[in-house]
């Protein structure tokens, strides 16, 4: 199919965004920081100076006037470069100690450190103060001899722990959960009085359908930045709508509508390869999210995805430490997908007759469980146990046999019910858990629905969840509708044999 237009009159990209807010400021390192950028080599496009001059802007107090910089910007437009630029500055420029890139994925943090690294070996006064550049996988940093310091890294749980930050990069933040953001941003915290912390929000436009996507803290800063919140400067470059499965098609054939989202279009995309994207390569859909920046951003609101509003979640927590389970108690064993992490549930009856339920343990790995579960079966000689027969933790399921505990072992049918039963339980307040209960507020926070067959029926998705780990939350589900299950009658054998 030929190009809608011809090379000399197509439009180039855009290099001010569609939607920019930023925070008033007295002076800027920008430029210096451009000017470093190409002492290494690293020529930047008129678009990206653009944004790490106001990105970079100063208060009166020599503090960032933005703490939170959002970037929206299509694929392969050139955003790295950015983000190379402003980590330059921060270890040779900005007297930044720690900086954090981070990723979706190892391989895109890794690339990314290989970028930097190269740019830092290309200036020799640069490279002599490197001190260690360690390259194992999942290890990958730059230290420098004045104490400096850039780690590289994908956001798995507790990777930043115990590190106090000056910048925070989230990159491919449309792939960012609340509980990743939630655990990493604290780190900056030790520095907001004495120090001068900036987080980067850096990605495409987020797609609910994707359901490797998250991106709600994206959409919180791109719902700050265009509200024009103070500390925030917000960057996007996109064309105008907000549903990406209903986009005229003259909007999405337009050129001109290209360059609008696409800084980098005409200097490394060419107006060929995003017809050829439109017309063979790419679906309607995936055209208008990655190359028009037409978004499906998800719903920020405080109970957005939860299954479980907050009000009914906190009314069901109890600090009464009189209330017990009554009785023998009911454990259930979970893992995550890949056995990373163990959870162990406990719920049982109340002398109120209300269902009371807890995480009794959450450690990683799974190989301490069935020893757990030995001490609970001594601790409480009528206890059952419960375990998904097709879950992440079957694996359990024999060795747990072996141990001779009380074992059910519940099918898809059963789970079904039971997460039903479990938020049933809990909003019509005949459940309640001791709080504070941290690994299963996190989980219950993170969990999404996995409709089955029609929409009645559904349990806890493992895939959707913006959490690898809900182990603690289907432990806890389990547990519970084992505890509430009608128990079978007991088998009373006569003298004669008879069984009634």
């Amino acid at each position: 199919m030929a190009s809608t237009s011809s090379p000399r009159s197509a439009p180039s990209g855009s290099q001010r965004p569609r939607v920019l807010r930023v925070p008033e400021y007295v002076d800027s390192a920008g430029d210096e920081a451009i000017e470093l950028a190409g002492l290494a080599g690293l020529e930047l496009d008129d678009w990206q100076r653009f944004v790490l001059r106001h990105s970079l802007g100063e208060r009166p107090d020599g503090k960032w006037a933005a703490k939170a910089v959002g970037l929206v910007v299509g694929r392969q437009n050139g955003k790295g470069s950015v983000l190379e630029a402003r980590e330059l500055a921060g270890l040779f420029l900005l007297g930044e100690r720690t900086l954090i890139h981070t990723a979706h994925l190892q391989k895109t943090a890794t690339n990314h450190f290989e970028r930097v690294l190269q740019l830092i070996e290309s200036v020799p006064e640069f490279d002599q103060r490197v001190l260690a550049a360690p390259r194992g996988k999942g290890s990958e940093a730059i230290k420098l001899r004045g104490g400096q310091r850039i780690f590289f890294m994908t956001r798995a749980r507790g990777n930043t722990r115990g590190l106090t930050v000056d910048l925070m990069v989230f990159d491919e933040a449309m792939y960012l959960s609340e509980t990743e953001r939630n655990a990493m941003v604290p780190t900056m915290a030790a520095q907001s009085i004495s120090g001068n912390t900036q987080s980067w929000y850096v990605g495409s436009a987020v797609d609910q359908e994707d359901s490797s996507q998250d991106g709600v803290p994206f959409a919180q800063v791109r719902e700050s930045g265009h509200a024009g919140a103070d500390g925030v400067a917000f960057f996007e470059w996109s064309a105008p709508g907000d549903d990406p499965s209903n986009v005229p098609e003259s909007v999405a054939r337009d050129p001109e509508m290209w360059a609008m989202a696409n800084p980098g279009l005409g200097i490394r995309i060419s107006h060929e390869w995003v017809e050829h994207e439109r017309t063979v390569e790419m679906g309607a859909r995936g055209f208008n999210v990655e190359r028009l920046g037409i978004g499906d951003w998800p719903d920020t609101s405080e109970d957005a995805g939860r299954v479980i509003a907050r009000a009914a979640w906190s009314d069901a927590a109890e600090h009464d430490a009189a209330n017990r389970i009554a009785g023998a108690p009911v454990f259930a064993i979970d893992s995550n997908m890949d056995q990373t992490w163990g959870s162990v549930g406990v719920a049982g009856k109340r002398a109120d007759g209300l269902a009371q339920f807890a995480v009794d343990a959450h450690e990683r790995g799974i190989d301490w469980i069935v020893e757990h579960c030995l001490l609970r079966k001594r601790q409480h000689s009528g206890a059952t146990f419960v375990i998904l027969k097709n879950g992440p933790a079957a694996s359990l399921i024999e060795p747990l046999k072996a141990a001779r505990v009380k074992l059910v072992e519940a099918n898809t049918e059963d789970y079904a019910r039971a997460c039903a039963g479990f938020v049933s339980l809990v909003v019509d307040g005949r459940g309640k858990y001791p709080a504070p209960q941290p690994e299963l507020d996190e989980a219950l926070s993170a969990a999404r629905r996995r409709t089955r067959g029609d929409e009645d029926s559904w349990t806890w998705s493992r895939r959707n969840s913006t959490s690898p780990d809900i182990s603690p939350l289907v432990s806890v589900t389990l547990a519970t509708w084992a505890s509430e299950r009608p128990r079978p009658r007991a088998r009373v054998i006569n003298p004669y044999n008879y069984v009634s």
